[in-house]
């Protein structure tokens, strides 16, 4: 099979995989020859960096048939594989004429799971220390490779995931019955250990100006949950989300609305083993926008799970933003007054982000702000009107809840994930 016929299968596998950000690649035409290459997709950092990774599988043949994945063994799709020579040859190509700044690299399971995290990590390790790679490499950990594989992984990739896939062990025992939820939970627990075992001894060297000890997978480590193949609640996957945050430290968790696909030699039937979707694939997409919003609380913001979602509420607010939503619940914390409110409290407050309440904590300490001083700042008064005071003035006063949720819910929509709210 000719290297671009690989390309253009191998890139279609890995496209479902949502745990580096993509926007997915163009993939139009030929593999080579249309203006940006199959696989060739969109990543952004956290600080809103729009970089362009290389997005492939090293092979798309699997010996497990996972219900929602379009590569499982019962999957009537071509199959293909790289060498490793292949693969760091087109990573290089790729990097050379400036198409790509990093890799993507996940697999099918096509052999024990130490020979193929064995053929990832050599992947890494030519293109670094033999091709001379100096880009991005994020490394997807095989279930049940062992703790040498992981550590080697970590040595050449800047990032490396363990997908955890579904909210709980009965619904991937359901799905997925040759995963295993503890087997997963086991590569981030070990990931963890190796990250605070090298940077206690990189600290240590560190003090004793003595040759630093190799980084370890320097941009963390990250997961991916799948939305809608499985009956749990939102209120499931945000505390499993903040577990995961908290004891393994994730620099991320991806959600990923589920894509129906085919079942086993039916074009576009699903496996039976699969719920069906009902509404429109949009209502998918937005559940999985809130998620990401509610996610990005949790990160920056302060909030805890329970916070998030209160009492009885099992899913997010489809029509407004999670912050606002709980600004609503809580408006008897409201408004502040941005002169004088600490850092904590303005992050509490609907549209003022991290940045922009930096901003405000900066500014204030020479002069005393006013909303035309908080719009150039980044505020969004759309949303913070109803929340704040500026020198003991009002904007709105927020007396009537429904009012409020009326007016802003009528505005909202699917947003960039990194704007001020």
């Amino acid at each position: 099979m000719e290297l671009a016929e690989k390309l253009s299968i191998l890139s279609s596998s890995a496209k479902y995989d949502a745990s580096c950000a993509s926007s997915g690649g163009s993939g139009a035409g030929s593999a080579f020859s249309s203006r940006v290459p199959a696989g060739v997709c969109h990543s952004w950092t956290e600080d809103g960096r729009c970089v362009s990774l290389l997005k492939v599988l090293f092979s798309n043949a699997c010996c497990y048939d996972c219900a929602y994945c379009a590569n499982r063994l019962s999957a009537d799709t071509r199959r293909a594989s790289f060498t490793v020579d292949e693969l760091v040859g087109l990573t290089c190509e790729f990097y050379r004429r400036n198409y790509i700044e990093g890799l993507f690299l996940s697999s099918g399971i096509f052999a024990d799971p130490d020979i193929v995290m064995e053929k990832l990590t050599e992947t890494a390790r030519k293109l670094r220390s033999e091709a001379g790679f100096g880009g991005y490499i994020h490394l997807k950990l095989i279930p049940g490779a062992g703790e040498k594989m992981i550590r080697q992984a970590g040595l050449w990739a800047d990032r490396i995931s363990a997908n955890i896939e579904l909210p709980t062990d009965k619904s991937l025992q359901h799905l997925a019955p040759q995963k295993s939820g503890k087997v997963i939970l086991g590569a981030m627990e070990e990931t963890f250990n190796i990250e605070a075992e090298t940077e206690e001894d990189r600290r240590k060297f560190r003090l004793g100006g003595k040759s630093p000890v190799p980084a370890f997978a320097p941009a963390g480590q990250s997961t991916q949950l799948i939305i809608g193949a499985s009956p749990e609640n939102d209120k499931t996957i945000l505390n499993l989300s903040g577990a995961l945050y908290c004891k393994y430290a994730l620099r991320r968790v991806y959600y990923s609305a589920f894509i129906p696909v085919g079942g086993p030699g039916m074009e576009g039937i699903p496996d039976p083993r699969l719920p069906e979707i009902s509404g429109s694939p949009r209502s998918l997409l937005v559940r999985e926008h809130r998620l990401y919003q509610a996610d990005w609380l949790l990160r920056f913001y302060g909030f805890k799970p329970g916070e998030v979602l209160e009492g009885s509420d099992d899913f997010l607010d489809t029509r407004l933003d999670p912050k606002t939503a709980w600004a609503l619940r809580h408006l008897d914390r409201f408004p502040v007054e941005v002169n004088r409110a600490d850092y904590d409290e303005l992050l509490r407050v609907p549209g003022i982000g991290a940045k922009s309440g930096r901003r405000i904590v900066e500014i204030r300490r020479s002069r005393s702000l006013n909303f035309d001083s908080l719009r150039r700042l980044g505020v969004v008064l759309k949303r913070a009107r109803y929340f704040i005071t500026a020198a003991g003035a009002f904007l709105d006063r927020p007396e009537d809840p429904t009012r409020i949720r009326r007016i802003l819910s009528e505005g909202d929509g699917l947003q960039p994930l990194l704007f001020e709210f």
